[in-house]
């Protein structure tokens, strides 16, 4: 926050550990004496300023308690150097215990680096704390604390699965129980990533977004909860109204139970070290929670976090104590590298094959959580489309790959994971090259595969996927080549001659991506294309560096 003093005003500030309304902190601002202005402002996510459009109301609330005070608290939407004021609410009367405050502001011009104040203008003293400011109507997604710019870029992309977890999860203080009720009462903790982490957007926030957008969710809790706990999450989620904690929901505005259907107990767990007892303490609390969910609701397909380590004795220990009751073992992965889908094929091949081995006829089989990267180029989206047709050739044993990350303020890359598919600032959003791999392969999935080979090219990735009524026909072709690639395409059963079809395709520099100033630098370009061809056979040139997705009618 930043410091307002205007005229001859003498002030204070201090980040209070006296009496905060939540947490350990809040923030006081005292008017000794003079005349003039004191006060603090916000400026929003990394001081970028927060983006307001002229009649634009803003709506929130905060939470304030006074002393002494000799006039009203003034809120103000302002400039970034406070020489404008595009809007003002006074609030006359402060008490001196703590009480909650709405905001409404309705801007008169458009900035798009504004700040938010708190002032007093006459002496006292007051306490500031849990101050909330979001866009209101159809700023909103679905009536959800969400931007609906962010929400419907999400669904432009064609998501239908999204996964909330990641090693936030493993914080030491990361419970569930303190993601519901009141969210301006929910106790802030240190984070993974962070010292100050809130509870403000927690499991409860992520379903509720998930069903509003009509994806299908999934997410990681932290594997020392107590199984008790655990047991009441279930309940809580899944449960009738009539149950305990099934009430506690609808009590908290869900009447409806979430039907959760996926659990990932942990995240990335004994990463750290091939440790056989870090193995199997992780594997004691699988089962510990485990056995108390699944008593609450079968239905539940439950995800093994343990880290994969193919060579190691480790994984067939895992395996087999938890065969029968993981679902899926989570293979994380790694796409920077264009031909990141070779290192996945192994990888899927492994796994899948020493599954068999270690239990004939098990039926666990893996997902792909997170495909990671410090990359959002058009590098990035080569491997993830390499990664795709990995996946595609083991489709009946991944029935789930999440590439990582969703979302990622643009310009902010302070853990290393410089992966964001769809970028934002306050008043833009834009995706990234891989953000239109995702979305050309989600458009225009079909359910199964076809045969395929590929002969006399190494630059080439192609997989080959049907419709279940045969009338359609996909390829998804990869150039790996920094040159253009001529092709002839042998493709039996369909009449070539009497063919439409369509074509999209991404092609850039493996370097390219799209900025602020240029969200369009790099997008997927469609067109017809009629083969002038006899028989079933005809020639293609798939261009350098490039993503082209054939669709034969």
């Amino acid at each position: 926050m930043d410091a307002i003093r205007t005229g001859g005003a003498q002030t204070e500030f201090r980040q209070d550990s006296v009496n905060p309304y939540n947490g350990t902190l809040s923030q006081m601002i005292r008017h000794r004496a003079g005349a003039g202005t004191v006060g603090v402002a916000n400026r929003g996510l990394n001081r970028w300023g927060i983006a307001v459009r002229r009649k634009q109301k803003l709506g929130g609330r905060l939470y304030l308690r006074g002393q002494n005070l000799q006039g009203p608290v003034t809120l103000a939407l302002q400039s970034a150097d406070g020489k404008r004021t595009y809007a003002t609410q006074k609030i006359p009367k402060v008490g001196a215990n703590w009480a909650k405050y709405p905001i409404s502001l309705t801007s008169n011009a458009a900035d798009t680096g504004a700040r938010f104040a708190v002032m007093l203008d006459k002496p006292g003293a007051v306490w500031v704390d849990q101050a909330v400011l979001t866009g209101t109507g159809a700023d909103q997604f679905k009536g959800l604390p969400i931007r609906a710019d962010i929400a419907k870029k999400m669904q432009e992309q064609g998501l239908t699965f999204l996964r909330y977890g990641g090693t936030m999860v493993n914080a030491p203080e990361y419970r569930w129980k303190n993601m519901i009720g009141d969210p301006d009462k929910r106790p802030p903790y240190r984070g993974h990533w962070y010292p100050y982490s809130t509870n403000g957007f927690g499991i409860e926030e992520f379903l509720k977004f998930c069903e509003a957008a009509g994806f299908e969710a999934a997410f990681a809790i932290n594997v020392e909860e107590t199984a008790q706990d655990a047991a009441a999450m279930v309940e809580y989620l899944n449960g009738a109204v009539t149950t305990p904690w099934g009430r506690r929901r609808a009590q908290n505005g869900h009447a409806k139970p979430y039907n959760v259907r996926w659990i990932e107990i942990g995240n990335e767990e004994v990463i750290w070290a091939d440790n056989a007892s870090d193995y199997d303490h992780y594997v004691e609390r699988f089962k510990v929670l485990y056995e108390a969910m699944r008593a609450k609701d079968p239905r539940i397909q439950f995800v093994n976090a343990a880290w994969w380590r193919g060579e190691s004795p480790n994984m067939e220990r895992v395996f087999k104590a938890l065969n029968g009751k993981a679902a899926f073992w989570d293979l994380h992965t790694w796409a920077d590298d264009p031909r990141a889908g070779a290192a996945v094929e192994r990888d899927l091949t492994q796994m899948r094959a020493l599954f068999q081995k270690w239990a004939p006829g098990s039926a666990m089989k893996c997902v792909i959580f997170e495909e990671n990267g410090g990359l959002h180029n058009m590098q990035r989206a080569l491997g993830h489309a390499t990664t795709l047709n990995a996946v595609r050739r083991h489709g009946d044993f991944v029935p789930v790959s999440c590439p990582a990350n969703a979302l990622q303020p643009y310009q902010q890359n302070d853990n290393g994971w410089d992966q964001g598919q769809i970028f934002f600032t306050p008043g833009q959003v834009w995706g990234m090259p891989p953000f239109y791999t995702q979305q050309m392969a989600a458009r225009n999935h079909l359910p199964l595969r076809v045969a395929s080979t590929l002969e006399g090219s190494a630059d080439l990735d192609v997989t080959a996927t049907r419709s279940e009524d045969g009338q359609t026909l996909v390829l998804h072709v990869v150039n790996l080549s920094k040159d253009a690639v001529t092709a002839q395409l042998n493709i039996k059963g369909v009449n070539l001659t009497e063919t439409a079809v369509h074509v999209e395709t991404l092609a850039a520099p493996p370097s390219a991506f799209n900025s602020f100033d240029a969200p369009d630098r790099v997008r997927t370009q469609s067109g017809e294309w009629k083969p002038a061809t006899q028989d079933d056979a005809v020639t293609y040139t798939f261009v350098p560096h490039s993503i082209t997705i054939l669709r034969f009618k």
